[in-house]
């Protein structure tokens, strides 16, 4: 495993059906097979995939982990001298024996070697098949930081109980058409686009996102499956509705990423009212951990923070810093038993980024569980502690967006000669103004007065970073520079 013996069987039974759409070039399953056994004829023993999304790319992804293969998928926007770095580190870390083929889009013919390709002679087996279990095929990098990613390993048996757990979990069956419209080298679009080989359904995806290229798709190609990231969601419905965009096929949509507030979950049940919403939190070490699924007409979980109960396979535990297991409803490190957890860091692991407790792994979220269902509260590293008390950001923020008025939020400690910390947040709201008033009124059913912020800020836009992330610490730095985006509300 993971999907190969899989992409087999298809490719035998529905030669000429489709199975991959990239930006309208079609596949089928025997071409994607042939494809791919071609150039697993060209893939070492180690593979860093650097391609903007392509059809070439799920040829390129299946050939280079057939067999006991491994691929290493690497953002094709990186600098080039990040992926050099990396591609070096991999060398060491792999084995100098298993030296990384580096696959970058260029012209070549049949059997010639990419540019920078080093073949390994001695890797005989050029059969378009998976590998033994347990052996590792999959090289992530984790994103979002300024320093060199850091990286770790998956064996095909965990993502094989992934794919089994999702296929359940979500649904897919062989007559769906999933749409990923994000880039194919992050995480959440290389397993739909997995997952979809495993389960004999046909993938679409794009060069790159778009809006417009998104909702004609979705019109034209009879997507019944969207898997994306919140902030897409949000645009797509909202033009959607106000482009009168026909979304009444898509039946199911898949949110990762981060928990869905009230405004994005309202425009996507207008816009796709058929629709199942599930929203899941996971990580790229630990896989799936738990998740729910919002039917039509099922009652709005404005502001809160659960995020449904335990994936097929999974057990889950909160358990304090000395791995002693918490009483329910008592926040502490949300830990994870399962089969489809990595197998650890190859580099950059300080010790805290992947923990064990006897077998039970954090990636250091917080939470807590009650009655079931597992509750996020985020990083402690964001934690605010004011007057002794411990308050999320990730708490405040979901509280905020659910008030109306409120097109999104952020909140941050600021220092407190008394307090410590106080909690202050920052909004763009979603038309005309909105006062602190209202946002205070707002927050009255939905957060305990405790972990209510002090200071309101009305933005003109989300602080983020030079990657597009929400910066909290920049929220901070605007109030104290007095930036131009930032207004104080009375």
């Amino acid at each position: 495993m993971p999907f190969l013996n899989r992409l087999q069987q298809w490719a035998d039974d529905r030669p000429d059906d489709t199975a991959v759409v990239v930006a309208g070039r079609h596949l089928s399953w025997a071409a994607l097979r042939d494809a791919a056994e071609a150039r697993t004829a060209e893939s070492g023993a180690v593979t860093v995939l650097a391609q903007p999304n392509s059809v070439d790319f799920a040829v390129s992804f299946a050939g280079a982990v057939a067999g006991d293969r491994q691929c290493a998928v690497l953002d094709p926007t990186w600098p080039g001298p990040l992926q050099a770095d990396i591609t070096a580190r991999l060398t060491s870390a792999v084995g100098a024996q298993q030296r990384p083929n580096q696959h970058r889009p260029n012209q070549h013919g049949p059997g010639e070697p990419r540019d920078g390709e080093l073949r390994d002679s001695e890797l005989q087996d050029t059969e378009l098949r998976d590998g033994s279990p347990e052996s590792p095929f999959l090289i992530g990098l984790t994103s979002g930081t300024t320093s060199v990613p850091k990286a770790f390993t998956r064996s095909r048996r965990s993502w094989q109980l992934s794919f089994d757990a999702s296929i359940e979990f979500f649904g897919l069956t062989q007559r769906d058409k999933t749409l990923a419209p994000g880039p194919l080298a992050a995480s959440l679009n290389l397993y739909a686009l997995s997952e979809c080989l495993y389960a004999g359904s046909e993938f679409h995806t794009l060069e790159s996102f778009d809006v417009g290229d998104v909702h004609t798709a979705i019109t034209h190609d009879g997507i019944t499956r969207l898997v994306l990231v919140p902030t897409m969601l949000r645009l797509l419905s909202e033009r959607g509705l106000a482009g009168c965009v026909d979304a009444s096929g898509i039946t199911s949509i898949i949110c990762a990423g981060s928990k869905l507030d009230a405004r994005t979950l309202e425009a996507a049940r207008r816009w796709a009212p058929r629709a199942t919403i599930f929203e899941y939190y996971g990580a790229s070490e630990l896989s799936f951990v738990s998740g729910a699924g919002l039917r039509s007409g099922a009652p709005l979980d404005a502001g809160g923070t659960g995020i449904g109960k335990p994936f097929p396979g999974v057990d889950v535990r909160i358990l304090d810093d000395d791995g002693s297991q918490l009483p329910d409803g008592t926040d502490g490190n949300i830990c994870v038993r399962s089969g489809m957890v990595s197998n650890g860091y190859l580099w950059g692991d300080d010790g805290q980024a992947l923990r064990s407790f006897d077998g039970w792994y954090t990636v250091g979220d917080q939470g807590y569980l009650r009655d079931g269902e597992l509750h996020i509260l985020g990083r402690r590293s964001d934690m605010i502690i004011t007057a002794g008390k411990n308050v999320y950001p990730h708490e405040v923020e979901l509280a905020l967006a659910s008030v109306p008025g409120v097109a999104a939020a952020v909140a941050s400690g600021m220092s407190d000669d008394v307090r410590g910390q106080r909690v202050v947040a920052g909004v763009v709201p979603s038309h005309g103004g909105i006062t602190a008033t209202q946002l205070k009124a707002g927050l009255d059913d939905v957060l305990p007065r405790d972990k209510r912020p002090l200071q309101y800020f009305a933005l003109t836009e989300l602080p983020v970073t030079d990657r597009g992330k929400v910066s909290r610490q920049l929220l901070l730095d605007w109030i104290e520079a007095g930036d131009t985006r930032i207004r104080r509300l009375g």
